[in-house]
């Protein structure tokens, strides 16, 4: 049995059954009962993943909503934490979470001790208490708005929609009851309990949703955006403003320092090549490639051959005459239909890799080609790589021990 739960698709079937058993009436303490083993190790995304193919299949979004506070409950003490990444203060994630533990610190201090007085004693002094509190709580709608508006649009950007569109309707929710509690201090007509109870459920869900973020969206957009998304993010921030507290550093990303620190240093030149996550020179990227063991080969989107690299392990002859020319051209009439039909799937989205092995004396050869696509999904060109798997093949046992 360890085998098919350490499996992950096996996992990801008990998970969705998990959910759908919560969504037809199963309680809490009957799901944990029955996959607490398995539910051991579940990470955020894959939850997250998970409603979102149960949303494609025909669950309702508003029916994830209604029931997130179940799926966070069954979850909570399961949540791999391996997929928390180091916050560094600054970070926009960082400061949510300071905005957090503020909010849990105000009603924890002055929310709940307000409270209780309030249904001792409904008087004036005690109902104005509450609407301050109110007021204050309020501030929580700068918290969501950064999230809804800076958060989730480049989640959405990596086709994750189901979980934004969940918890902004969960944010509305507490919103509304926000408002509503405002309303019913300020307009107080006696009824003290159902201003009591409102005011405790609306700590609840405020509580729930933290749990929601820091455990389920914080992760998955700190596993998923890039250092230069997390930059517009932060640099949006201000306008937006900030819950109960206001960021006391500034953040250094820290690719972004040090490319700023070479080039103070006069150590960035003009052959300096930036990505989202580092940089090279040019030098360094043309080393890397050759150095990879295999060929690498790259052809655009209009089909023509833009790259081969020159390893000391190169399979198959390439001369700097192809540079420029049509890959089908590049091959025997025998064999263009099997290039084409490759191409054309990577281009209509039929496929995204495609693999062959073959046997050349000692070698075992495998040509490998892969769709390269952009972060929107558009198609760039076609990556080849080949390789002699004969040496792996061969491998047996372990190998821990340094070579002499």
């Amino acid at each position: 049995m360890s085998e098919l739960i350490n499996n992950r698709e096996h996992r990801k079937k008990i998970v969705k059954d998990v959910i759908r058993k919560l969504h037809e009436g199963a309680t809490v303490d009957e799901v944990k009962a029955q996959f607490a083993e398995v539910l051991k190790g579940v990470s955020a995304t894959e939850i997250t993943v998970i409603e979102g193919e149960l949303v494609k299949e025909g669950l309702p979004v508003e029916e994830i909503q209604r029931l997130c506070n179940v799926h966070a409950e069954v979850f909570k003490g399961t949540i791999d934490e391996i997929h928390h990444p180091e916050q560094v203060p600054g970070h926009p994630v960082y400061t949510m979470k300071e905005e957090n533990r503020a909010i849990e610190k105000y009603i924890e201090e002055s929310v709940n001790p307000n409270l209780e007085k309030f249904r001792e004693d409904d008087s004036k002094e005690n109902i104005n208490a509450l609407i301050g509190d109110v007021n204050l709580l309020w501030d929580i709608d700068k918290h969501y708005s950064r999230k809804e508006n800076l958060i989730f649009p480049y989640l959405e950007k990596y086709n994750i929609t189901a979980p934004p569109k969940v918890m902004w309707g969960v944010d509305d929710e507490i919103r509304a009851m926000i408002r509503e509690l405002k309303i019913m201090l300020s307009d107080y007509k006696g009824n003290k309990d159902e201003v009591y109870d409102k005011f405790k459920k609306t700590i609840h869900e405020i509580k729930e949703m933290i749990f929601k973020e820091e455990n389920i969206l914080f992760p998955m957009a700190l596993d998923t955006l890039s250092e230069d998304e997390w930059i517009s993010i932060y640099n949006d921030s201000d306008e937006i403003g900030y819950a109960l507290i206001e960021p006391k550093v500034e953040w250094k990303a820290r690719r972004a320092e040090a490319f700023k620190k070479l080039k103070t240093e006069g150590e960035v030149r003009d052959d300096h090549i930036k990505f989202d996550t580092g940089f090279f020179t040019h030098d360094e990227l043309e080393s890397m490639l050759n150095t990879i063991p295999g060929d690498i080969t790259f052809v655009d989107k209009d089909d023509t051959v833009k790259y081969f690299s020159q390893g000391e392990e190169r399979i198959f002859t390439r001369t700097k005459a192809v540079i420029g020319r049509k890959v089908q051209n590049c091959h025997p009439p025998a064999s263009v239909h099997v290039v084409e039909k490759i191409v054309n799937d990577f281009k209509s989205g039929k496929k995204d890799h495609e693999d062959f092995w073959i046997k050349m004396g000692d070698k075992i050869v495998l040509i490998r080609y892969f769709a390269v696509r952009n972060k929107n999904g558009e198609y760039l060109g076609t990556l080849e790589f080949t390789q002699d798997i004969a040496p792996m093949k061969a491998l047996e046992g372990e190998k821990r021990l340094l070579s002499e």
